[in-house]
């Protein structure tokens, strides 16, 4: 069969849950949603903040998509439940599922060294439990459906992880490799994408353009080092599409190069 991008990247009758989808101003949830929608899928724009989420998804109505949004919190199981049958009661199933949300600027203002343990479970419970609670809830809806795509969100600050917050990620990545190897056989396929410092506002304001970090790991970087949240969206894309049929418990890095491995 010879390979048709346009109908191969076209998420036309999909479905699509997105955490963290609200975002705070240019986020990648955001960039996330909206390429999906742009596609073709219907998205259940998921955030804790509800206004957030209902943001974004009149964004993506108002120009001609399909969007659910609702207010989530990613450790509550019920609430993944109940988020996961509204998507079935909206649209009609679940196909795609995009582990976005998690702390990052809220759990990096301390060394490791000194992270307590109401922080270290905060974060766990967030960035890790918080992802894997929504595949284990989601997963049976994809199987319904004869099988699906969960997209992970780590970080290039994972490899290594040298803070808290990529002690958290790649622990994501252990999550990852793990739910491939065990949903295969249900067609699901798990990956991850490992963005790069990422012009978000969150992002930016944590590490600012003059920052001796941004410019120490830019002298390392064989392009730019930042670039929008657009830029993560053509590897979601390949990733949740049938483009990426044949991929399941990879990363993708998408960071300019920052990360390299062999």
């Amino acid at each position: 069969m010879d390979f048709d991008p346009k109908t191969e990247f076209d998420l036309t009758g999909k479905v699509a849950i997105v955490t963290g989808a609200g975002g705070r101003g240019n986020s990648i949830g955001r960039a996330y949603a909206i390429a999906l929608a742009n596609a073709g899928a219907s998205i259940v724009v998921a955030d804790l903040s509800a206004e957030g989420a209902q943001k974004v998804a009149d964004e993506i109505v108002a120009a001609g998509g399909k969007a659910l949004a609702v207010q989530v919190d990613i450790t509550d199981t019920a609430a993944v439940e109940a988020m996961a049958a509204k998507a079935k009661a909206e649209f009609g199933g679940i196909d795609i599922l995009v582990n976005n949300a998690a702390l990052m600027v809220e759990i990096v203002d301390k060394p490791l060294i000194q992270t307590d343990r109401a922080r270290f479970d905060k974060g766990m419970a967030v960035n890790v439990w918080g992802a894997l609670n929504c595949a284990q809830v989601v997963a049976p809806y994809l199987a319904e459906r004869g099988g699906g795509a969960i997209v992970n969100q780590v970080s290039a600050g994972a490899y290594p992880a040298q803070t808290f917050y990529g002690v958290t990620k790649i622990a994501l990545h252990g999550v990852t490799t793990a739910l491939a190897t065990e949903l295969g056989n249900q067609n699901i396929r798990v990956n991850a994408i490992g963005p790069g410092m990422t012009k978000t506002d969150a992002g930016l304001a944590l590490t600012p353009e003059d920052s001796p970090l941004v410019q120490a790991i830019s002298a390392r970087a064989p392009i730019q080092l930042r670039d929008t949240p657009d830029a993560l969206c053509g590897a979601l894309l390949l990733l949740v599409s049938g483009a990426g049929r044949w991929m399941t418990g990879q990363v993708l890095n998408v960071d300019g190069g920052w990360v390299m491995r062999g």
